[in-house]
């Protein structure tokens, strides 16, 4: 599944061929994805000016005055800016059609998505989808930091792997860079989330907001799945220290990286240098 990082990309690569065009009409090929699309998208969106391309977590919102449309790529999704006269693909399921601009004819932003694991939903102006409500800070934004975490995690007998990828907690921080960031920090995800140090929380906080800058300026981690919206593939993959590398050499101490299975998802750690 796409994260952060390439779900960031995507919504810089589209926000300036999408922000200030005005929708004029919307098609959609099938009526659900992963749910079933609102009524409101076909029925609102269309003449509506859109205001800004937002992020929030892993979903991206259009924003404009009748409300926005809140998009989550799933797990094989993609959305394109392409001229109005584009050849319809296969899993090309949803079309948001943008009127000309004086430097640019028609386009329309299509969604693809072979495996529906994705959506396409709305929320109504001032107010917050439920998909949204109740989640953790962003980690790039200033609420975010080694004492937040300290405070959180106190009394949590959890991995600190598993407390990490919870967006309660915090949005965005998923296998791959939680993986990372504590392969950085030098902490074990084994690790009750409680037992961990303010100081060495604040190490954390500070690898989690480089690794996910640094992967955005990269395009986001490249996934069989995942393409920016130029088509270019993200580069982050080749310089993983940790994730995806069980019984490989540490990059630090030469000893083969641990793996496991933590809360389901497979967890990749040295035993010398993550404590």
């Amino acid at each position: 599944m796409p994260e952060l990082p390439e779900v960031e990309t995507t919504r810089r690569g589209l926000a300036p061929h999408v922000e200030g065009r005005r929708v004029s009409g919307v098609v959609l090929r099938r009526p659900d994805l992963r749910w079933p699309i609102p009524y409101e998208v076909v029925s609102l969106l269309p003449g509506q000016r859109v205001q800004a391309v937002r992020r929030r977590a892993k979903y991206l919102l259009l924003d404009t005055a009748a409300g926005s449309a809140l998009l989550h790529l799933g797990m094989s999704g993609s959305l394109r800016v392409l001229p109005a006269d584009t050849p319809v693909r296969t899993h090309d399921h949803v079309d948001i059609a943008l009127d000309a601009t004086g430097r640019q004819g028609a386009r329309v932003l299509r969604f693809n998505d072979p495996r529906r694991f994705g959506c396409l939903l709305w929320q109504p102006p001032g107010e917050t989808h439920e998909l949204l409500a109740g989640l953790g800070p962003e980690p790039l934004s200033d609420d975010f930091d080694g004492d937040y975490l300290f405070a959180l995690s106190r009394g949590r007998s959890a991995p600190v792997k598993t407390f990490l990828m919870d967006q309660r907690v915090v949005v965005g921080v998923g296998n791959i860079y939680a993986a990372e960031a504590l392969f950085a920090a030098g902490i074990s995800p084994l690790r009750e989330a409680g037992k961990v140090s303010r100081e060495r929380y604040q190490r954390l906080a500070a690898d989690i907001r480089r690794i996910l800058g640094h992967a955005i300026e990269r395009g986001g981690t490249t996934l069989r799945d995942f393409l920016a919206p130029d088509g270019a593939p993200g580069y982050f993959e080749q310089e993983l220290s940790a994730y995806g590398r069980g019984g490989e050499p540490c990059p630090r101490c030469g000893r083969p990286l641990k793996q496991a299975s933590i809360g389901q998802r497979t967890t990749v750690w040295c035993g010398r240098c993550q404590k």
